[in-house]
């Protein structure tokens, strides 16, 4: 392939355009293209966590994962409704800011705890 056909060829598709966040005030949801829809209720919220994987640059490699009982919601930290979230969550009594860091510093496959509702 040429130098020319390497600089007009198509781009893949972004991580960024494979998925559709829609926050309301009561829940949130993410329509991904690749697999099935997640939304969770801000009130089923019980763990917050942010999970770091190895699958970037083509995929996103942190996700903010918000659990309840019986399901959960991912986002992808290189969407722009990642910050409106994280804006909401981490006003949560107990969030825990130290591992919010820890998460952004850590190249490696982890997970970190955020949050956990009080029993």
């Amino acid at each position: 392939m040429g130098l020319f056909s390497r600089l007009f060829e198509k781009t893949k598709v972004q991580p960024e355009g494979q998925y559709t966040i829609i926050i309301t005030d009561e829940a949130i949801k993410v329509e991904y293209s690749n697999r099935s829809v997640e939304s969770i209720l801000w009130t089923e919220i019980n763990k917050i966590l942010l999970i770091n994987t190895n699958a970037g640059p083509s995929q996103p490699d942190i996700w903010l994962t918000l659990k309840g009982d019986n399901n959960s919601c991912t986002i992808p930290h290189d969407s722009d409704e990642f910050e409106k979230v994280y804006n909401i969550v981490s006003k949560y009594n107990g969030f825990n800011f130290g591992n919010f860091i820890k998460s952004m510093a850590c190249a490696d496959n982890a997970e970190f705890l955020l949050w956990t509702r009080a029993e």
